[in-house]
């Protein structure tokens, strides 16, 4: 304690060290210290695991090996698990100007260069404070300390990487409005685009895949006018790739996604280059299909000056504008900050620590998740998770200022500024990173962020507690052949109710007519708009929406073989216990203008819906046949299944890392690949959806008598020929292509279990 004592007085006082005691003080840290790569994210702004800042009261610690910065109250946990001893303390000091003697202040500033891009404090008026940066290396344990800057003193090597901390950008700097859409490049197909005359017009809504009737994930081939899905990602959300075969087939570069078309732009995506692209003729390539959307520019310009009224009047009622309002401080009363998109990230986050199974799975285990975390916690979900929560949920960041506090600033002439709420930044960051969507600066819509953040919860459990399940509900869809009365009851999984707006049901009407009339008017007589009216709909009215019969299009009877008509009716076949509701008020005219619906819903104190609970098969109900409508295969997909089996040692490497990646055992992966013959990544994850229950499931791939592809093709074919029972790593590869288990079985049987491609076709012609 005598030698750091010593040491601590000479580094952090007046008196100068020399270099040479300085250097022999780091020699034995120099392995562990780096300078910033062009790649390397350097967070000096914001705590891995809190919310604390080089505000803060005790600073920011900063790694000057993984450029991971932390809190003093989670540096010694980053100190004691990685063995890293040599971090930047970084540290801001507000201070009351000095004035003269005339009143004024006085300019006066040091360090004012080290932090370049640390936000200031906008309640602060810059007139009557000054801010004052601090930084120096601290080496743990023993907390030695070493001023900065000490050029003349230092090693070169830690000169050099000080300065690279110092002055690097934000890892947030892509999230900025200013610098996120120049980062696409145009595309070099966009100038010449060629756009083929055969008179397709693209209708606002009712979108599918012309080749398997998917509808979502949808792209619009800027050349030809061809809908077809996009690829299939691993959590069942995406496509069948048909987008791309499309491009293959017929070299057309350039797609726009449906349902991402704004006024501002949509996303594009180039084939023959690989990666999103910007369109500089967009509007120009939508309008040859009928896609006006200059008039959606002209529609919002023309109505802005008109809306701006009523937007502003509805903003102030929300927040309360000409009341005294008394702000709240403590556990609960924490606010997140806007980072310019993220209303739709602050509402749902709010809400969902608001519920008491979340506070516990993440805000309760908060020493097990952070103790546990990973290397890079910034890249963790449940470390966000817990750390958002925390934030959100502790006070720490929501502390009323102390009366003796303020006296004593006021003596010491210096302003210690509370954190009154969070920025989001780093959260945002990761739950966004692969999302096309909320990655961008584009406004977002909640019901969407709030799918995507389930889907996280699920795949980033912790054990086999799952708190979204709070959220979770069965919807019984009955669905009744229009010709044969016959019915289908079928249950699917759901975590939101999407109800419509009833506009029929306006308890207003009269009152809507005449402010129309009045509004019309003004708008001829260029007077003054009326007050805003708004259509008044009984909650009730849109929850009997819910369960209204509806048609469902392309309806294939089993009873009939055939199409025909159906309807479909939804109830609820088990209740959660907390229910989500989206209220869909947004919809697109004929001529692609998005429209708002600007009403009013009444939302009762308490909601009954016994109404609704599902009530399965009924007496006299007749069921529909359990027979599978028949699949129509592409001739290239039939080629690849020609010549299944396959050489072990020529498996894709990239399809099996791709699988592992997700969390399954290596060779469960190496065999799915395998029996799905090398068709990628999406046709073995069925393979391993359906096979993961199995005892032999991540044993060995193994091939008794495997002597090549033909005899090996042999030997699994006739294996099975003493039961008649075909193996199923070939039934696995036909269901994996949308047919059910018994076709694969009876069209194997029916082939004499020969050939794979004849199995599938005779299951198409029967």
């Amino acid at each position: 304690m005598q030698r750091r004592g010593a040491l601590f007085g000479v580094l952090g006082g007046g008196r100068k060290m020399a270099a040479g005691d300085i250097g022999e003080l780091l020699v034995p840290h120099m392995p562990t210290i780096r300078v910033p790569r062009s790649g390397d994210r350097v967070y000096k702004n914001e705590c891995a695991f809190s919310y604390d800042s080089p505000n803060s009261e005790g600073g920011l610690y900063v790694c000057m090996n993984t450029f991971l910065a932390f809190g003093r109250e989670h540096v010694e946990r980053h100190f004691r698990k990685t063995g890293q001893s040599v971090y930047m303390h970084l540290k801001r000091h507000v201070k009351e100007k000095v004035r003269g003697a005339s009143g004024g202040a006085l300019p006066q500033r040091r360090n004012s260069k080290i932090f370049l891009d640390l936000d200031t404090d906008d309640d602060l008026n810059s007139d009557d404070y000054e801010y004052e940066d601090e930084a120096k290396l601290v080496i743990f344990p023993d907390h030695y300390e070493i001023a900065l800057p000490n050029i003349e003193e230092l090693p070169a090597l830690v000169t050099i990487a000080c300065d690279a901390v110092l002055s690097s950008k934000s890892p947030y700097r892509k999230q900025d409005p200013d610098t996120w859409e120049n980062e696409l490049p145009v595309s070099k197909y966009a100038n010449n685009l060629t756009q083929l005359d055969n008179g397709v017009r693209i209708p606002p809504s009712g979108w599918k895949c012309a080749r398997c009737d998917l509808r979502e994930n949808l792209w619009l081939n800027l050349t030809d006018g061809s809908i077809l899905c996009g690829k299939w990602f691993f959590d069942s959300s995406g496509g069948n790739g048909h987008a791309l075969e499309h491009y293959r087939d017929m070299g057309y570069p350039l797609a726009v996604k449906l349902g991402t078309i704004t006024p501002d732009g949509a996303d594009v995506y180039s084939f023959q280059e690989e990666e999103p692209v910007l369109d500089p003729h967009l509007a120009k390539h939508l309008a040859h299909f009928g896609i006006d959307m200059l008039h959606m520019h002209g529609t919002e310009n023309r109505l802005r000056d008109n809306d701006i009224k009523p937007r502003v009047s509805e903003w102030e009622v929300i927040q309360e504008s000409g009341t005294k309002l008394k702000p709240m401080y403590g556990p609960g009363y924490t606010g997140l900050k806007n980072l310019g998109n993220s209303c739709y990230l602050s509402s749902v986050m709010q809400a969902i620590f608001s519920i008491p199974e979340f506070q516990r799975a993440y805000v309760g285990n908060l020493p097990r998740i952070f103790d546990y975390s990973p290397l890079d916690p910034t890249q963790d979900f449940n470390t966000q998770m817990t750390k958002l929560g925390h934030g959100l949920l502790s006070g720490q960041y929501s502390k009323p200022p102390v009366k003796a506090e303020l006296i004593e600033q006021v003596m010491k002439e210096e302003h210690k500024p509370q954190q009154n709420g969070i920025s989001p930044r780093m959260f945002k960051a990761f739950v966004s990173k692969s999302h096309p969507e909320f990655s961008s600066n584009r406004q977002q819509d909640a019901q969407e962020f709030f799918l995507h953040l389930v889907n996280l919860v699920e795949r980033n459990r912790i054990g086999s507690e799952n708190p979204s399940d709070v959220f979770r509900f069965l919807v019984e869809e009955r669905i009744q052949c229009c010709q044969t009365r016959k019915v289908r009851y079928t249950e699917r999984v759901d975590y939101l109710m999407q109800l419509p707006v009833a506009m029929e049901a306006a308890t207003n009407k009269d009152e809507l007519i005449a402010y129309e009339l009045t509004r019309r008017e003004a708008e001829a007589n260029r007077r003054p708009l009326p007050e805003l009216v708004r259509a008044k709909i009984p909650f009730s009215a849109c929850l009997q929406a819910f369960s209204e019969p509806e048609n469902v299009d392309d309806f294939w009877s089993s009873a009939l073989q055939a199409k025909s008509a159906g309807v479909k009716t939804s109830r609820f076949a088990s209740f959660p216990e907390y229910l989500v509701v989206q209220i869909k008020k947004f919809t697109f005219g004929l001529d692609w203008v998005p429209k708002k619906f600007d009403v009013s819903i009444d939302m009762p104190d308490l909601l009954d819906i016994n109404h609704l609970r599902a009530r399965g098969l009924q007496p006299g109900e007749e069921e529909l046949p359990d027979i599978s409508p028949p699949i129509v295969i592409p001739d290239d997909s039939k080629d690849r299944l020609m010549n299944q089996l396959i050489d072990p040692s020529d498996i894709d490497e990239s399809s099996v890392m791709q699988l592992a990646e997700m969390g399954f055992p290596l060779e469960a992966c190496r065999k799915a690949v395998y029996f799905t013959g090398n068709m990628g990544a999406e046709v073995a994850f069925n393979w391993i959806i359906i096979h993961m229950e199995e005892p032999d499931f991540a044993e060995p791939l193994t091939m008794p008598g495997y002597g090549g592809a033909a005899s090996a093709g042999a030997s699994v074919f006739g294996a099975s020929g003493l039961d008649n029972q075909p193996p199923e790593e070939i039934v696995a590869i036909i269901t994996s292509m949308g047919f059910q288990r018994n076709q694969a079985v009876q069209a194997l049987r029916a082939t004499c279990m020969n050939y794979l491609h004849l199995s599938v076709t005779w299951e198409h012609l029967q």
